[in-house]
């Protein structure tokens, strides 16, 4: 099994050729103490047409999916679990036990991961100063405290907030708690390619406007939205502007000073880190300030009260470093699968809708719609290979996706979408695997479908007047 899984990391090479695997990852496979733990770090096994036959077969493990659900999460980067396996296992003290060595030494590595984590947390996004970077649980609590936050501290003067359509449920729900409390939002909706209209933005500004809070990379999507020019007008009119960047941060280059961005939202699991940490930006200067949600220990500078997770903290400012080092080699390399994956679908099979704007986007995070074919019937057929139809956030909900309803798609549309994330371990072999098992499970589809059939036919099903049942 450990030779099996050294020539799966083998497959995948850092920038220059160099393989992503260093030599003090290599050993992380080969510690028994760490054997349970094996599985967490590990690239998709081969594709199920690869997979061992026969006899053989018969006593070997059920093939994982091939993952390609990377908006959702992604693995963790064996580098990451390498530099937090010594605060996961033997140093384990409360950093805040101020009475004995194990609390000293945690405090300590708390501090490391202060000065030096956070410092290339900050590099990775461009702030100056790494103590603008405020741990928090992840990206949904990051924007929670920075929607929430702003809007309850500067309620005297500043009882308006902007935002889109289109962002992430927890911004949505946080406006609307705002709304309850008295607030009036708006919120904005997007062009047909999913980018906002700058001149509707202006518009909606007012004196008494607060906050805009804009998302920075769709996750359902992948449009970029025009950041700079956000942060332009938002800064003229002396409006703090905020964005989730959760799916942007270490996928993208980013500058919250050339983009006058005041807080970002950022997560761990995103960027081959560990789930449960993430950190919120907020500008010092100038000022912002919040209304913290948690009341305590007045941990991360009063604003997120609580005992601070050394070795999630760790393992995001390694995840961060890793990600400054990698992210030109993954974003090239990324945009050649993207490139090869949709060419080879929408090569094979007709009626095939790529959602959103296909140049201002992220070439990981690819939505396509199959016209005549169910979603959920597609990822039900795909069952090699780990899919979604939308956010993770709202994947048990049947309705339609709220983000493709906004850039105008149909129900039947957005319905028959899915959403294909590519990522850093995602092989060639993998996507044309993909690709062949994707063209074969439509075509499938269809032939089943009676108004697949109509449109061979030449029927314009629009024409059609459906009798009411």
């Amino acid at each position: 099994m450990l030779q099996r899984l050294g020539q799966q990391f083998a497959q995948h090479t850092g920038k220059n050729g160099a393989p992503v695997m260093r030599a003090q990852t290599e050993g992380m496979w080969l510690r028994g103490a760490n054997a349970s733990i094996r599985g967490l770090a590990s690239t998709p096994p081969n594709p199920p047409a690869q997979q061992a036959t026969g006899s053989s077969a018969a006593s070997s493990p059920a093939p994982r999916p091939i993952y390609l659900d990377m908006q959702a999460t992604s693995p963790m980067d064996p580098r990451v679990f390498d530099a937090m396996a010594p605060l996961m296992t033997w140093q384990h003290g409360n950093p805040h036990s101020r009475t004995h060595q194990y609390g000293w030494d945690a405090e300590a590595q708390v501090e490391t991961a202060r000065e030096v984590r956070a410092l290339h947390i900050a590099a990775l996004i461009g702030a100056q100063d790494p103590k603008e970077i405020i741990f928090t649980s992840g990206a949904t609590e990051s924007n929670n405290l920075a929607i929430k936050g702003v809007a309850r501290f500067y309620k005297g003067s500043k009882k308006h907030i902007i935002t889109t359509q289109t962002e992430h449920k927890c911004v949505l729900d946080s406006c609307r708690v705002l709304q309850d409390e008295g607030f009036d939002v708006t919120y904005l909706p997007v062009k047909q390619n999913g980018l906002i209209d700058l001149k509707q933005l202006e518009e909606a500004m007012r004196p008494d406007t607060g906050i805009v809070s804009i998302m920075t990379v769709n996750n359902e999507i992948g449009v970029i939205q025009p950041m700079e020019e956000i942060g332009k007008l938002c800064r003229a009119r002396k409006i703090f502007f905020h964005t989730d960047a959760a799916q942007a941060v270490g996928k993208i280059p980013l500058n919250v000073n050339t983009m006058n961005i005041d807080l970002m939202s950022l997560s761990g699991h995103k960027i081959y880190g560990p789930r449960g940490i993430g950190a919120i930006y907020v500008r010092r200067r100038p000022r912002v300030r919040l209304e913290p949600l948690i009341s305590g220990g007045g941990q991360e500078r009063g604003l997120r009260s609580g005992t601070v997770p050394a070795s999630l903290c760790v393992g995001f400012g390694e995840a961060c470093r890793v990600a400054i080092e990698e992210m030109d080699y993954d974003h090239k390399r990324i945009s050649k699968l993207s490139q090869r994956l949709i060419e080879g679908i929408t090569s094979k099979v007709t009626h095939v809708i790529r959602n959103g704007d296909p140049v201002a986007t992220y070439p990981g995070c690819v939505n396509l719609s199959f016209a005549y074919v169910e979603g959920e019937s597609l990822l039900m057929a795909l069952k090699d290979i780990a899919l979604s139809s939308g956010s993770a956030c709202t994947s048990a909900s049947l309705e339609p996706s709220y983000v493709l309803r906004a850039i105008g798609a149909d129900d039947e549309t957005a319905h028959s979408s899915i959403r294909f994330g590519i990522g850093r371990y995602t092989t060639e072999e993998e996507i044309d695997f993909v690709v062949q098992r994707v063209v074969s499970k439509v075509d499938r589809l269809r032939e089943m479908s009676p108004l697949w059939e109509m449109v061979q036919d030449g029927i314009d099903l629009k024409s059609i007047e459906w009798a009411q049942h």
